[in-house]
């Protein structure tokens, strides 16, 4: 045997080894740790309010987890955390990461997606939690350049191999669209409908342009749905085509509110490690909050609307770290509080 085929044999052993035991030095008989919640955050200014409100202090490796965010954050109460990543394909490979990891158990373990988001001013405002019913993914389409599209057509964006605008596509990705359980959902609005929620005078300043009632009120705690797809597209023909895009993917049971990146890529690694045995989909929850309007004001351009909700003018995205603990959180408290019903299903509220 050669020197490099040796080499190649020994990393495969070694590979193996830590498929099977979780990790170089993880004794043969370790159990698993079963783990109550799973959170799942894109990045850390969504991750620091649950780390300091649930103590998140244990820092764990996880092979594949992104090489910015390495490590799963747990506490003594078996609540863990992982920052998953921007974007669909970096939430996708770290959700399998995590739960295909033999060392955890996450067959009973309730899984909290939570992340900031944009959001339609006539659902909501800045800082408003929303937990969504409805997974709908606005990527996967054909998009024809507005200037170029037919003249009585109201957006260059249609369902995969129809005719145009309107025609619900075969769903043949099977990733287009998803709905989360409802017994989780009415709990996790029972728990936490009448949460205290951050503000701030700046978002308040800025939310009093709009006209939309929802968008000039306070932030409070709403069922409504999410939109997901790579593009941080803004404006109101835009807004208007997330709308209709939603009721048509749901069959019109949809309320699109909030715009994000990933969640559909994130339920889609659920969904195949639920096929493995590995996780429960019905125990999946979505709790997205507005950090920034996806149309703009009066007076204001789609560009300069845009503009503002990537520098932070808005004022809302500080506030919307903030509420995805405080709404989340209580979700999350009540499970380790209870644990011995929700270890077993989702218990009457």
């Amino acid at each position: 045997m050669t020197i490099a085929r040796l080499r190649r044999w020994a990393s495969t052993v070694a590979f193996l080894a830590l498929g099977a035991h979780g990790s170089v030095g993880l004794a043969a008989d370790a159990a698993p740790r079963v783990v109550k919640v799973l959170v799942i955050t894109m990045f850390p200014p969504e991750a620091q309010p649950f780390v300091d409100a649930f103590a998140l202090d244990e820092k764990i490796p996880v092979p594949g987890l992104s090489p910015d965010h390495p490590e799963l954050r747990c506490n003594a109460d078996d609540v863990c955390l992982v920052i998953a990543g921007m974007g669909h394909a970096n939430v996708a490979a770290s959700t399998l990461a995590v739960t295909l990891d033999p060392r955890f158990d996450f067959r009973r373990s309730y899984v909290l997606i939570a992340g900031i988001a944009g959001i339609d001013p006539a659902q909501g405002t800045l800082g408003t939690a929303a937990w969504a019913r409805w997974l709908v993914d606005v990527g996967i389409a054909h998009e024809i350049d507005a200037r170029e599209m037919p003249a009585h057509w109201r957006s260059g964006y249609y369902g995969i191999l129809t005719q145009g605008p309107g025609e619900k596509p075969k769903l043949e990705y099977h990733t287009e669209v998803a709905r989360v359980d409802e017994a989780l959902l009415q709990a996790a609005l029972a728990l936490s409908r009448d949460a205290t929620l951050a503000d701030d005078p700046k978002a308040r300043a800025y939310r009093s342009r709009y006209r939309e009632a929802a968008a000039r009120a306070a932030p409070h705690v709403t069922q409504c749905d999410t939109l997901g797809g790579d593009t941080w597209w803004h404006g109101h023909r835009l807004g208007a085509h997330a709308r209709a895009w939603t009721k048509l993917m749901t069959d019109g049971q949809g309320r699109y509110c909030t715009t994000q990146q990933e969640d559909n890529a994130t339920y889609n690694a659920l969904e195949r490690a639920a096929a493995a045995g590995r996780v429960d989909l019905k125990r999946l929850a979505v709790l997205r909050t507005g950090s920034n309007f996806d149309r703009p004001h009066p007076g204001q351009s789609a560009h300069a609307s845009l503009i503002a909700s990537t520098t932070g003018a808005t004022g809302g995205f500080g506030i919307a770290t903030k509420n995805l603990a405080h709404v989340g959180g209580l979700l999350v408290r009540d499970i380790v509080a209870r644990w011995p019903l929700w270890r077993e299903g989702v218990p009457a509220h």
